[in-house]
């Protein structure tokens, strides 16, 4: 008996023990019910969700709730009803929103997999009749708890011993069929148009298109400024600012014309073009039959000149001057040295410089040098000379005839050189016949006169403050205020007196794509193939400080233009990326990029790089070698504090060509406390260095002048006078420069923010100087070379060309001292993100960085301008050879001859 109880104890606890499981079980029954509505909505979201309902009463969703403690991430709370029996979801309406936000956190492989094997526990579960029953759902059971979630959903009703091989035949195969349903399920499941990751738990459809969404972490990463509301609304793909890779390799996606111009218009435009480029073009045949002249007095008859074939993809430079020829030329038939007509002409005047090569040698003295330090010893004293030019005769013929180069030269010294063309015969003097018959009525438009008082003073921003001036206020009309052709005469009577000009709020008209680096390196790095992604690892920037090449990890890089970076005594670390990505094909690197600039430029009938109208780049035959005129994207971090030295800065410089510069992104480093105090505290040292050095080269000065020996005594007091006003010079521009850095910065200067006024959007300070104030420029920078650091914060003891060496850049108190000795000033301004900044061709100008920076620029030529464009190609080819400078990469002679013959093309379809 007693063993009869205790075996009947045993099996009234283990039927205890199967009670608490069933419970157990039933508790994940229920919430593999609950996680089945979940997937029958999903079910939904993927079939119907993406079409939008006519009518609200026929919703299918309610709204998203949020509480006040809820995480950023949005979960959609449907509130259900079951009905009795069934448990299938009715719906119910919410209309106090318009978005829906889709959770699909619950459809994991594994999860799905439970649901389906737990649901099926449930279904085939009848009431317990016998204690075997339960015996052996204790042991599917206990299989559940391990785990093996599959095999207990396949087995059977039935619990026949005989059974069991059918069983397991059967469950493999309904496996089978599972896994597949549940991989295709997985694979139906719609992917976010970002990341293409079908497996976000959070994605957010768009109501407009109703076949895009977005996940929330994509969200969050690349479209931080938008809110899941209005991407909802209307996703980036439908706005056109889809920043995936896909869209960021399309090109076509957005229109770049702002406005449409009509045939009249285009009349008027090609025949201003034609008139004003006509005078230019008859320069060039003057040149060239002064040349067909002398031919025929040295061969005594009229000449025949023999064509020097050049392909569409070469580029045809003089030899000894690195000028761009365009036609007729003198080429020697032994050794192919080719002369352009200008050295030929310099030549029989005697007047052709030798151009020797420039010695230019930097000697790195240390890096505790540049912080303010003892210099390292080096092995010579003159880093930089010059040398002296080898004089070398080359002297023209008796009749004209010119013989081709000494070998000192790079030519043979035995052969004539003869005369040769690349052009047709005759084809640029029928190009000036056809431009005198097409303009020769008036097309001057007199309309187009207008005066700062006719564009409002919201339109105008005051730059500088020179006295008995008429031109301190630039023209500066917001992007939307230039869309008719009115305003484009009011820019160019502006243009053609030599002044820049700003426009506001150009990035308001475009798409707003993303412009943060990372997003256009991410980009970058898809669109090219593994070799070359792996070279872009690393770029090569240009440390500010030392003006030299660095080698960085592009990660590193673009982490420092967010965050900052610093030397190890705290000073800042100021790089920069010029023209990156690091090729001329920005349009086929960045084809999106490309197109949302090119839809921001105003004025696009001068400034569109692919039809500007009055564009003289764009005139060059499609099969032809063109010059590089971007766009180009430059990125450098910045502080807003002026460092004095190893600023982040484009020192001043002269572009051969207009440019049109945006200001597309910017991020702001602060400094903390201890980096502050340590900048001053190196700034005193650096001061003290300035002065030390300063004194020593006085008394170098001194010594010189005393060794001079007969000199009168007048001279001899005014050289030592002025060293002497020269040795007061450190400390005043110490104790100035105290001084200046307690002003608040910009309280002094005009076009900056005043006293108290903040503007989060500046991020460059620029200045420009007038075409009528360069000769007084060059001559304070000769005066002063000294005073300014460049290579491996070397002072400067070689100018070769004050503003064309690029070695300067004029801080707060040299253009102080500019105006004091000189009487000139630039336009000084800020420019704000979404500005566009005209420069003419011929204006020197610099640019400081107050925040890190992402800048687009292109290069363009306009009519108004050409002339200026000849006179920088006839400066640029009196440099160095090897100076960086010389190369006349523009080629404006054969520009003007294209536009002129494009014009008149286009003319005469548009009259026809």
């Amino acid at each position: 008996m007693d063993a009869f109880i205790s075996k009947q104890d045993r099996h009234r606890g283990d039927g205890d023990h199967n009670v608490q499981k069933m419970r157990r079980i039933s508790n994940v029954s229920w919430l593999a019910s609950k996680r089945q509505v979940h997937k029958t909505l999903k079910n939904r979201v993927n079939g119907k969700i993406w079409k939008r309902e006519e009518d609200d009463d026929d919703d299918e969703w309610s709204l998203p709730t949020r509480t006040k403690n809820s995480s950023n991430k949005v979960k959609l709370t449907p509130a259900f009803e079951f009905s009795k029996g069934n448990g299938i979801p009715k719906k119910r309406l919410n209309k106090r929103s318009s978005f829906v936000v889709v959770d699909l956190e619950g459809d994991s492989e594994d999860e799905v997999l439970e649901q389906a094997c737990i649901m099926n526990i449930r279904a085939r579960k009848r009431p317990r009749t016998s204690d075997s029953e339960a015996v052996k759902r204790n042991h599917m059971y206990t299989r559940l708890e391990n785990g093996d979630f599959a095999n207990a959903s396949l087995g059977t009703s039935s619990s026949s011993p005989s059974s069991a091989s059918d069983m397991k035949s059967n469950g493999s195969s309904s496996r089978t069929r599972t896994m597949r349903n549940l991989k295709a399920k997985i694979e139906a499941r719609p992917k976010c148009h970002q990341c293409m990751k079908n497996e976000r738990k959070i994605v957010v459809p768009c109501k407009k298109c109703k076949s895009k969404i977005y996940c929330v972490q994509c969200i969050k990463q690349w479209y931080p400024q938008m809110t899941e509301e209005e991407i909802a609304e209307q996703c980036p793909y439908c706005r056109r600012n889809c920043n995936c890779n896909a869209c960021l390799h399309s090109s076509g996606l957005i229109k770049t014309s702002k406005r449409d111009i009509t045939d009249s218009e285009k009349i008027q435009h090609l025949k201003y073009l034609i008139k004003s480029l006509l005078p230019f073009l008859e320069q060039i045949c003057e040149e060239q039959t002064q040349e067909m002249q002398i031919e025929a007095s040295i061969q005594g008859s009229s000449p025949e000149i023999a064509e020097n074939f050049c392909n569409n993809d070469e580029r045809v430079y003089c030899n000894h001057c690195a000028t761009s020829i365009v036609d007729l030329h003198r080429s020697c038939p032994k050794c192919a040295y080719e002369l352009c007509l200008s050295c030929c002409h310099e030549i029989r005047e005697g007047s052709l410089s030798s151009r020797a090569e420039m010695k230019f040698r930097s000697v790195d003295r240390g890096s505790d040098y540049m912080h303010g330090g003892d210099p390292l010893p080096c092995d010579f004293e003159n880093a930089e000379d010059q040398g002296e030019p080898t004089v070398v005769l080359w002297n023209a013929n008796d009749d004209g005839s010119i013989s081709c180069a000494p070998k000192e030269m790079g030519g043979c010294g035995d052969c004539v050189l003869e005369l040769k063309r690349i052009l047709p015969m005759g084809c640029i003097s029928e190009l000036k016949k056809k431009a005198r018959d097409l303009v020769g009525f008036d097309t001057e438009r007199a309309d187009s006169m207008c005066n700062n008082s006719e564009a409002g003073r919201e339109m105008l921003r005051s730059a500088a403050s020179r006295e008995g001036s008429k031109d301190n206020y630039l023209y500066c009309p917001a992007m939307n205020d230039i869309q008719e052709v009115e305003e484009l005469f009011h820019f160019q009577k502006h243009w053609v007196k030599g002044e820049p000009v700003i426009v506001r709020d150009a990035l308001e008209v475009t798409t707003h794509l993303s412009w943060e680096p990372m997003v256009m390196w991410r980009a970058l790095c898809e669109n090219v193939d593994r070799e070359t992604r792996a070279n872009m690892s690393e770029v090569k920037a240009i440390d500010c400080l030392a003006s030299c090449e660095v080698e960085i990890s592009t990660i590193q890089f673009f982490k420092g233009y967010t965050e900052g970076r610093r030397y190890e005594n705290f000073w800042p670390e100021m790089l920069k990326l010029k023209d990156w990505p690091p090729s001329d094909k920005f349009e086929d690197l960045l084809p999106r990029h490309c197109d949302e600039f090119i839809s921001a430029l105003p004025f696009q009938e001068y400034s569109d790089p692919k039809a500007g109208i009055l564009n003289l780049a764009v005139k060059f035959p499609p099969d032809l070698l063109k010059p590089d005129m971007g766009p180009k994207t430059y990125i450098a971090y910045g502080t807003t504090e002026e460092l004095g030295r190893g600023d982040s800065v484009t020192k001043l410089h002269c572009d051969m060509s207009d440019a049109v510069n945006i200001l597309t992104h910017t991020a702001e480093v602060a400094l903390s406390e201890e980096q502050q105090t340590a900048i001053q505290q190196l700034k005193r040292k650096h001061l003290a260095q300035d002065e030390k050095e300063r004194l020593e080269q006085d008394k170098l000065d001194h010594h010189s002048i005393e060794q001079l020996g007969d000199c009168s005594g007048s001279w001899k007091e005014m050289g030592v006078s002025k060293i002497i006003e020269t040795e007061k010079q450190p400390s005043q521009i110490s104790e100035q420069l105290e001084l200046s850095h307690n002003q608040p910065r910009g309280a002094t200067l005009p076009g900056l923010p005043s006293e108290g006024e903040t503007d989060n959007m500046c991020g460059a300070l620029w200045d420009i100087f007038r075409r009528e104030d360069v000769s007084k420029l060059e001559e304070y920078l000769r005066k002063h070379s000294m005073e300014f650091r460049h290579t491996y914060c070397s002072p400067v003891k070689q100018v070769v060309h004050p503003i064309h060496d690029q070695c300067f850049y004029l801080t707060s108190e040299h253009k102080k001292k500019l105006k004091e000795e000189f009487g000139i000033e630039p336009w000084t301004f800020e420019q704000r993100v979404g500005e566009a900044v005209f420069i003419p061709a011929g204006c020197p100008h610099q640019v400081r960085n107050l925040k890190s920076c992402t800048k687009v620029a292109v290069d363009f030529v306009s009519p108004e301008n050409v002339q200026e464009c000849l006179r920088l190609t006839k400066e640029f080819r009196q440099l160095p050879k090897n100076h960086r400078a010389r190369e006349d990469k523009l080629e404006i002679k054969k520009m003007i001859i294209y536009a002129i013959a494009e014009a008149i093309k286009d003319l005469e379809e548009l009259i026809q």
